[in-house]
């Protein structure tokens, strides 16, 4: 399957620092993979769309609406929570998400109260980078299944 016809969205809130990072670094591993930004704030998705998101779409409507159709959902381990991100993840957005069945990149954050037991907690810049690897994992993986 082409790479243009891969569905990858990253799913972020508050700054959407967390997922203006993802994208960057997606987008260094496959420039020509189109991302959908999906925020739970107009300034999560704006933040996304400056860090290369080919579009954006903003509220709950817009993330339970689109992650059915993802081949790849990413963002922080919040996103799965409901009432995630302080408050700005809604138990809908959460149920959404975790029903789809993209695969799921998630950045680990101790601000959602999850601990994850993998040992000793590690850099935002050490996450994002065991991200990109995945990323670039299931992209290979869809070319060959699609």
């Amino acid at each position: 399957m082409k790479r243009e016809r891969i569905r990858v969205a990253v799913v972020d809130g508050q700054g959407g620092g967390i997922g203006k990072a993802l994208i960057e670094r997606f987008k260094q591993v496959c420039p020509e993979i189109a991302i959908l930004a999906l925020g739970t704030n107009a300034v999560a998705t704006a933040n996304m769309i400056k860090g290369g998101a080919n579009d954006g779409a903003t509220g709950e409507n817009a993330v339970t609406f689109n992650t059915a159709k993802m081949h790849i959902l990413a963002g922080p381990i919040g996103i799965l929570m409901p009432n995630g991100l302080l408050g700005e993840l809604t138990p809908k957005m959460a149920e959404a998400i975790g029903a789809s069945d993209a695969v799921k990149i998630l950045i680990p954050s101790r601000q959602c109260n999850i601990r994850l037991a993998d040992g000793v907690n590690q850099s935002i810049k050490y996450y994002l980078e065991a991200a990109a690897k995945a990323f670039e994992e299931e992209i290979r993986i869809l070319e060959e299944e699609l």
